[in-house]
C-alpha cells in the first residue's frame, strides 16, 4: 500500500493537472513513443518558444484530473506513453507544432485534445493545425483595419504632391482671375470712347 507521502504527492500532481486543464484554452494529448532525445529536445524548445507547456504524464493521474474537469471522454486513449501539451491563450500553436512533428516521425501520434473545456476529435485538431499562426492572423486583421486608412492617406498625399487643395485646378483659377481684369478694362474703356465722341460733336 502506498505511503501517505506518496498519496499526497499524487494528489498534488492531480490537482496541478486539473488546474492546468481548466486554465488552458487548448490542449493536445500525444504518444511520444519512438522519438530520441535530440528530437524530443527540439520539440520541447519549439513548444516553449510558442508558450505551450509540454510534459510527460502518467495515464492514471491524468485520468483523475480529466474526471475532475469534465474531460473524461479522453480516457479511452490514455494508455501507453502519454504527454500533454497545453496553451493558456493560443488555440492553434500546440496542434500545429505537434501535427507537423507527427508527420515527420512515424511513431509519434496525436491521441486526443480539447478546446474551451470540450473534448475535440482528431479532425478538429488537424483543422486547427492548418490555421495560420496567431501573429499572422493578427497581422491580417490589422491589415484589414488599416486598408481604408491607408487608401485615404494615399489620396491626401496625392493632393499634397500636386500642390495642395488650392492648386488642384490652376487653369480654372487663372481663367477666373483673368475674367474680372478684362471686364474692368472694358468698363474703363467705355467712358473714354463716349468722351471722345462728345468732343467730336
Amino acid at each position: 500500500m502506498p505511503s501517505k507521502n506518496v498519496l499526497e504527492a499524487k494528489q498534488a500532481v492531480v490537482a496541478e493537472l486539473a488546474e492546468r486543464l481548466k486554465g488552458s484554452v487548448m490542449g493536445v494529448v500525444v504518444s511520444y513513443k519512438g522519438i530520441n532525445v535530440e528530437k524530443d529536445t527540439a520539440l520541447r524548445k519549439e513548444l516553449r518558444e510558442n508558450n505551450v507547456k509540454y510534459t510527460v504524464v502518467k495515464n492514471t493521474l491524468l485520468k483523475r484530473a480529466t474526471a475532475e474537469v469534465g474531460l473524461s471522454d479522453m480516457d479511452n486513449v490514455l494508455e501507453g506513453t502519454t504527454a500533454l501539451a497545453t496553451s493558456d491563450d493560443d488555440y492553434t500553436a500546440a496542434a500545429r507544432i505537434l501535427a507537423n512533428f507527427a508527420k515527420k516521425n512515424d511513431y509519434f501520434e496525436i491521441k486526443s485534445g480539447y478546446m474551451d473545456g470540450e473534448v475535440i476529435d482528431l479532425a478538429t485538431i488537424d483543422h486547427l493545425a492548418k490555421l495560420p499562426t496567431r501573429e499572422v492572423l493578427l497581422a491580417n486583421v490589422l491589415g484589414a483595419f488599416q486598408a481604408p486608412i491607408a487608401s485615404f492617406a494615399r489620396a491626401i498625399q496625392a493632393i499634397v504632391d500636386e500642390g495642395g487643395v488650392e492648386n488642384c485646378k490652376p487653369a480654372e483659377k487663372e481663367e477666373a482671375a483673368e475674367a474680372p481684369a478684362e471686364e474692368a478694362a472694358a468698363t474703363a474703356e467705355a467712358p473714354a470712347e463716349e468722351a471722345a465722341a462728345a468732343e467730336a460733336e
